[in-house]
Order: C-alpha cells, then structure tokens, then sequence
C-alpha cells in the first residue's frame, strides 16, 4: 500500500475516524507503558496534529497498530498498509520502485516513509490528503493498492467479535464499529511513528551520544548552504510542493496539478524529508534513482528545464541545478547516514504483534 492519492477518498469529510483497543493487552504491554509518539522532541515545531485533537491511550494505540498490519483492509485479504510501508526502512517500501497491491498489481508511484506524520498539513506526493485521519481511505479504495470500500471493511470488522470488544472498550456502547472509529483508531498508531532519535538529534539537543565527525559537519554546512531551502528545518523539509527537473514534460503523472488542476502545479511533488534517507531507497516519487548518489548526480549535472522548474535549481550565471563537488558529495552522504534513527527502525511497539 503506497498511500497514494485516490480521488474516491475526497467525499469522505474528516468526520470519518476512530480509536480501539483490546480486551486483553498485546504482548509488549507493560504497567504505565506510554504510547510511543506522543512527546515532542526538543528540537522539533510544534505538530499540526497534536494530541488534544485525538488524545492517545495505549488500548487505542494497539489496535490502530492491529488495523494497520491486518491485510483483512484490502478486497483479497493479502494486502496491509504494513505490506508496503515496512519498519526497518522507516515504513518505506524496502527496495520496490512502485509497490504490488492487490492482485500483484503495480501503483502509480514510490510508496513514501510514514515518519512524522503529526507535523504534516497534507500527505502523499501530490498534498491530496489533509487529514492525518482520512489518509488511508486513499490507499483503502485505490484499485491498484487495497481495492475495498469502507463499507466492506466495516463489515468485516463488524463480523469479529474480537475487534467488536476492542473498539467497544476504547469508545464505549455496544453500537456498531464505524468509519470515525476505525479511522481515528488507524490514526493513533500513524501519528505516533515519529523519528527523533539520530544521531544527528543527539547532536542537535546535545545529548549523550551525539557526536559528528568532521566530515559530517562540513556535510551538515553544506547540507545547510545548498539544500535547506527545500529541505528545511529540523524536519529536514518545508512541507513544499517542487518541480525538481526530472522530465521536460508529465504526461503520466502531473504531480500537484492532479489535485489543484493548475498547469503551474505540473511537475511539483512534495518535498521529502531526509530523516532515515540512507534507507528509503530507490528515490523520486516514481523510484527511477536507486542509490543517493544517483540523486546527487542529478542535482549536480542531471536536472531538465521545464515551465513549472524551482527557481532554486534554475540560478543566474550558472548551469541548472546544484553544483557539488567530489568532496562535497562525500560529506553530504555522510552527514544524511547520521539522519538513521535506529531506535526508530527497531522500536518493537510499532512492529506487528
């Protein structure tokens, strides 16, 4: 599942979603556990999606996570939203250009990692989303991905006496699960996939553990000097929509101007952070490049001219792009390695139970 816009997912309103919980606790429950997630991080923004807006208990965490490892959401039953968005590649897509859905079919594009997703405003590669909450309906009712309805997802919820109690124990009544419930029960464990534990964190925060290498430092100046006016803040994005010059033309995917049908939008894709990028290969929102370097060679002498390309790759008194040396390159790659957040990618609350 790549979570990639779906225009059946812009009639259902926000109103749509849920949280769950279990009868008996999953296995790594603990006395006074905390739900993963729910803090801030020092050296980050505060979160568009803060937790009064869906306060998190540990029943509701577990059973979004139960929801988002159960392929019983997809029409065949074999496909999860865990099947394409994996933990140990910060739940990107380990090493697939375009992910299978049902069927073995191939999407339409790279499947993103979920990492943070409490401080974006939209969501995908082209913004169609902007609720943390509706986001799955997308991928849920995409053909090429899970290819079900919500009502049939209902129904099958519905039908196990199990999910029956958890979502009765984390909303109360003896009613029938429906889609606020089970969306907003999805959205707990979304929200708390949060990467803030680098090395480079340490570094920022100056904890125990935090300390760069040289090389990484000058990589950091030059990540700072050449790249931060996309990949911005301690987020290492702005959350933008930006045509990066990888073709002259888009007449298969059109990017932002899918969803705002302006042709100034064709070509823009969203800005991706550079959080565990040394692991969410291949790259791009269609996955054409499949090592870092192959995405720095473009930067440097591979991007194309087209109406809709970035001001910042398009400079006076130089050739398009941006210029890296040989060195600066070995830097920058250094520097980005420091971005893995292993406590993340192991954390064995967000694996399956």
């Amino acid at each position: 599942m790549k979570f990639a816009f779906s225009p059946l997912a812009t009639w259902l309103l926000p109103g749509l979603i849920g949280l769950v919980v279990s009868c008996q606790p999953d296995a790594d429950v603990l006395p006074g556990k905390v739900v993963p997630g729910t803090e801030v991080p020092s050296n980050f923004p505060a979160p568009v999606y803060g937790v009064e807006k869906n306060p998190p208990t540990r029943v509701a965490f577990e059973l979004g996570r139960a929801l988002f490892y159960d392929s019983r959401l997809s029409r065949t039953g074999e496909v999860s939203c865990g099947s394409c968005h994996q933990q140990f590649v910060a739940f990107a897509n380990a090493g697939h250009r375009l992910s299978s859905g049902v069927d073995n079919q191939l999407g339409t594009r790279n499947a993103p990692a979920l990492q943070n997703l409490r401080w974006k405003s939209t969501f995908f590669w082209d913004g169609g989303p902007k609720n943390i909450e509706t986001m799955p309906l997308a991928p849920i009712t995409n053909p090429l991905e899970m290819d079900e309805t919500v009502d049939n997802v209902l129904r099958k919820l519905n039908a196990d006496a199990h999910y029956q109690r958890r979502f009765s124990q984390v909303f109360g009544g003896t009613g029938p699960i429906d889609s606020y419930q089970f969306l907003r029960a999805l959205a707990q464990f979304t929200a708390s996939l949060t990467s803030s534990n680098s090395r480079y964190d340490h570094y920022a925060r100056h904890e125990a553990g935090g300390t760069l290498t040289e090389a990484e430092l000058r990589g950091l100046a030059v990540l700072r000097q050449k790249c931060s006016s996309c990949h911005a803040g301690e987020l290492f994005t702005d959350e933008s929509f930006r045509n990066n010059g990888l073709d002259r033309s888009f007449p298969l995917d059109s990017g932002r101007a899918h969803i705002t049908r302006s042709s100034l939008d064709a070509g823009r894709f969203k800005v991706p952070s550079l959080r565990n990028v040394a692991l969410t290969a291949p790259y791009m929102h269609d996955g054409r490049f499949n090592t870092l370097t192959e995405v720095l060679d473009h930067y440097d002498h591979g991007v194309v001219e087209s109406a809709t390309l970035d001001a910042q790759l398009r400079q006076p008194n130089r050739a398009l792009g941006i210029p890296l040396s040989v060195e600066e390159r070995q830097e920058l790659l250094a520097f980005l390695a420091t971005l893995s957040d292993e406590q993340f990618l192991h954390d064995p609350q967000l694996a399956k139970q």
